[in-house]
């Protein structure tokens, strides 16, 4: 039996401190987290209706909520360029020419396997990846070092393939550049 519409309003207010939790936690910002936790209250409160009980109404709020946060992420990045690690190469664009091509290819490694067992180089990767966002490095080592795929890291991480691709990639040129300035002496 649906709950009176006061009774509906006083759960889902209830559960605010908890939503409020969840959006910062995967929005970085407590004045963005606010905004998508209003507007996922604000869309429940309309939708009472659609709540039919089937699920637990925390569940039915999170999963508004995480539409509410996908939308936040895509106006932020529409709203504000994206920041780059800055360098003294002046970021990522400085390594590629207007075609997209690499100005300066990488160049090889001598002794890859060589490299990697040096204790002396994976204290640098740890120190570069330390560099990385949280949740960004995390996808780098369950690829790289757990060996998960894209659907695995998908599920952990709550992220579309799409997002995990940018992630990998982001990370790798970080990683790349940390490690040419850190370990290669470039």
């Amino acid at each position: 039996m649906p709950a009176k519409p006061a009774e509906f309003r006083a759960q889902v207010e209830d559960l605010r401190p908890y939503l409020l939790r969840y959006a910062t936690l995967q929005l970085r910002d407590s004045a963005a987290a606010e905004d998508a936790v209003q507007e996922a209250l604000l869309a429940a409160l309309t939708g009472e209706a659609n709540f039919a009980g089937r699920s637990n109404l925390r569940t039915w709020l999170t999963g508004i909520l995480k539409h509410k946060i996908v939308d936040a992420i895509r106006r932020q990045s529409r709203e504000r360029p994206v920041r780059e690690p800055e360098s003294e190469a002046g970021g990522f664009d400085a390594l590629f020419d207007q075609r997209g091509h690499w100005e300066e290819p990488p160049g090889p490694w001598e002794q890859p396997e060589g490299a990697l067992a040096q204790k002396q180089f994976l204290a640098a990767l740890e120190q570069c990846l330390q560099g990385l966002p949280e949740r960004t490095a995390r996808a780098f080592m369950m690829r790289e070092h757990l060996g998960l795929d894209t659907d695995e890291i998908c599920k952990e991480l709550g992220i579309t393939p799409t997002h995990c691709w940018v992630m990998l990639y982001r990370a790798r040129m970080a990683l790349r550049q940390c490690l040419e300035m850190n370990w290669f002496g470039k």
